[in-house]
Order: C-alpha cells, then structure tokens, then sequence
C-alpha cells in the first residue's frame, strides 16, 4: 500500500499529453497564438523527456534509482507549480513544461526498478485510460491551470510515499551490449505514439475548437480510445498477430479520422475505438519485447521511455506545420462557403445583412488567433425565438465545421502511415519482437 502514491505519480507522468491535450484549445485562444505555438506546450515536454531519457543510457546503470527517482519526483512537483503560475507568458509555459518533462523522464527512469515491470506497466495503462477524461473535467470545471495544479499534489505523494517505503534501489546491472535486440521493438513502440498523436491531438482540436464541444464532451469522445485499448486487453492472440493486427486497427482508425465526411460524432468515436483496440492489442506486446530483463532492466526501460516520447515529437514536429499550413485555406473556404449558406437562406435582407457583418467580425478574430463563436451572430439577432434563423445558424455551422474537418485530412493520413509503418518493422524483425 505504501506505494500507491509512486504508482500514481507515474501514471500521471505518463498520462501528461493525454490529460494537457484536452486544454489545447483553451491555451490557443488564452495567449493568442498559432498551431504551431500551441503545439509546443505539448512537443516541450515530450522532446525534454526523450532527450534526458535518451541521455541517461550511458549512465543510468551507475545511478541510484531512488535518488532519480526523488529528483524526479522534486523537479516535477516545481515544475508543476510554475506551469499552473504561467498566467501571461506561453513562453514561461513551455519552458516550464520542458523542465517537467526533465522529471518526468527521471521519474519514470528511477521508478521502473522501484516497482518493479508489472505495477510500471500498469501505472502508464491506468494513466493513458484516465487522462482524456481527467483533462477534460479539469479544464471545464475551472480552467487549464487547473491540470497543473491537480499534478502537483500528485508528486508530493509520491516523494511521501519514496520516504515512507523506505526503499533503496540501484540498477547494478553492468554494461551489456544485449540492448539491441530491444531495438525493433522500441522502434514499434516510437512510431505507435507518433500515430497516437492523430488520435489524440488532432482529434480534441476538432471536437473542440472546431466543432464547439465542451471540454468534457470532447473528453467523452475522445475516451473512446483508451476504453476500447483497455477492453480488448483480456483477448489472447499471439505476439506476432498482436503487434501486426493492432498496428493496421490503428492505421484503419486513422484514415478513418481522415475520411471523416463531417462534424460526426458517431464515425469519430467507431474510429477512435478502432484506434484504442490496436493500441490495446499491440502495446502490452511491444512493452513487454522492449523491457528485457537480460539487457538489463532499468537501461532497457530508459531506452523505452526516451523510444515513445521520440516518437511523439516527431509526429508533432511533422503535423503542426502540416496543419497550421491547411488552416488559412480552410478558412477561406470556411468563409465562402459560410458566405453562400447565409445569401440562400429563406430570410429577408434585414436579418441578412447585420449577421453576415458580425460574421466577418468573428473571421477576423479568428485570424488574429482568437477562437470565435459563430453561433453569436445569429443568437444575438434573435436565433433563440426565430427557428428560420436558428435552422440557417445551424447549416452554416455545419457547412463552415465540415470544410474545416477535411482540412485535417493530410495531417491524419500522415499519422496512419505512422502505423503502418510499425507494421513493416514488426514484420521485418518478427523474431526480435516474439
């Protein structure tokens, strides 16, 4: 019992871009700035964790994994703190999140021969399950400083319950050039999370910024993935068939995410869950082929770690340009077509006119950054009691999100080749990963 708040710190370090995700499209609106800006809250800390995790190889068979773990554990609870304090500045934000990251990859580095592959395992499934959901209740009920302050007393435990377990534990585990057969596997599990990007990232930014779902409505449809992930687990299919299989449900659900016609929920969630099952199939599989006790436990889980955090920077890297490049064209789009459901609507000039002027206002806005609601103008020209004008709010919305959905395309495509290219590696060194 003692080391259930080291568990939960884990989890929470892993769940991290699970859980910030869901506040991404407050964050974008709050410091006014791009894709591409706001993506870096999230690319810091993956990109921090890779590289000290990455780094740590060459020592970490020295260290005490107690004293990295501690460290860990202090840097994160501060980081914390100073992200949840980053009122005015996205600057500070990222430079806050990059030295959570710092700790986060000590953290999972040092809490790996503490608790041993089993609780570590299922420290990071619990965290994937609860993160969407958790980032979406947090950010709605207060706002998105709220996500760091709810991780802070979660470190405190965990340095509480370092000290209360009295535990002591150094890696002692020799130089052993063994790790490399854990490459492949480690390389499966990387571009995985790069292709779990699309399914997180890109999705909440749809559901929420584009389709005007709340946080915690997002969080729910969004929780479609690590659900299915979670209920497929007691299914038992062979290494090869687990790792090869899920890897294409992730590549299906992907293009399916990319092929999504509009602002459907339905087709988004079947997708997600197709997503979540490949998931669920092929990274107990990868995990257990990456921890390899003969290549030494603590080295062979720091390799991991800094494996899966790679892969999500990378994705990021490649798919906020990507989308920040389709945004500008889609929102012409969005306008044009906006612009031509409005002048054949079945209403008089008199309605016409003032909403289309406050539309372009709120365009503008958009523009600039800010993320507008374009439901107002037609609310404040009397939507609420007029139904005609309620019905031409309601396809234009639908016009304007659905041409903005299929902007996103390439950006999903670009993470379902993620996917299958797992499939190829697994195949090509199936001996290694069985």
């Amino acid at each position: 019992m003692k080391r259930w708040p080291l568990v939960a710190a884990v989890a929470v370090a892993f769940a991290d871009s699970s859980i910030v995700v869901l506040a991404l499209p407050e964050l974008y609106g709050r410091f006014d700035t791009t894709i591409e800006g706001v993506s870096w809250v999230v690319t810091a800390y993956n990109a921090a964790v890779a590289v000290t995790a990455l780094a740590l190889l060459l020592l970490v068979h020295r260290l005490s994994s107690t004293v990295l773990l501690g460290t860990g554990l202090g840097l994160f609870l501060a980081a914390s703190i100073a992200c949840a304090a980053a009122a005015q500045s996205l600057a500070f934000l990222i430079g806050a999140r990059t030295v959570q990251g710092v700790g986060a990859a000590l953290l999972l580095v040092g809490a790996l021969p503490v608790l041993g592959r089993v609780q570590w395992t299922a420290a990071g499934t619990f965290g994937l399950a609860l993160g969407p959901a958790l980032g979406g209740v947090l950010t709605q009920a207060f706002d998105w400083r709220a996500i760091f302050v709810a991780q802070a007393p979660v470190a405190a435990l965990g340095l509480v319950g370092l000290v209360q377990a009295h535990t002591h534990a150094d890696a002692e585990e020799g130089w052993s050039s063994s790790l490399a057969r854990t490459l492949p596997a480690n390389a499966c599990l990387g571009l995985l999370f790069g292709a779990l990007v699309g399914a997180l990232f890109l999705a909440v930014l749809l559901v929420i910024s584009v389709w005007d779902y709340s946080p915690i409505a997002g969080a729910g449809i969004v929780s479609a993935l690590p659900l299915a992930a979670l209920a497929v687990r007691p299914l038992r299919l062979s290494a090869l068939t687990a790792v090869c299989g899920g890897s294409a449900l992730l590549s299906i659900g992907l293009v399916g995410l990319a092929l999504l016609p509009s602002a459907s929920v339905p087709f988004m969630v079947w997708s997600l869950a197709l997503c979540g099952a490949g998931l669920g199939f092929a990274l107990p599989v990868l995990s257990n082929a990456a921890l390899d006790q003969g290549a030494g436990l603590t080295r062979s889980g720091t390799l991991t770690v800094g494996a899966r955090h790679a892969g999500l920077v990378l994705a990021l890297a490649l798919i906020a340009p990507l989308l920040a490049s389709r945004v500008p064209e889609a929102g012409d789009k969005a306008l044009l077509r906006g612009t031509a459901v409005l002048l054949d609507a079945p209403i008089g000039l008199d309605k016409k006119v003032p909403v289309a002027l406050d539309l372009r206002k709120a365009f503008d806005r958009a523009q600039e950054g800010e993320t507008p609601d374009l439901r107002e103008p037609f609310n404040a020209h009397g939507a609420q009691s007029d139904s005609e004008l309620a019905a031409v709010r309601d396809d234009l919305f639908g016009a304007i999100a659905a041409t903005i959905t299929r902007a996103s395309r390439p950006a999903f495509f670009l993470c379902a080749g993620f996917a299958a290219l797992a499939l190829v590696v697994a195949a090509a060194f199936r001996r290694r990963i069985v």
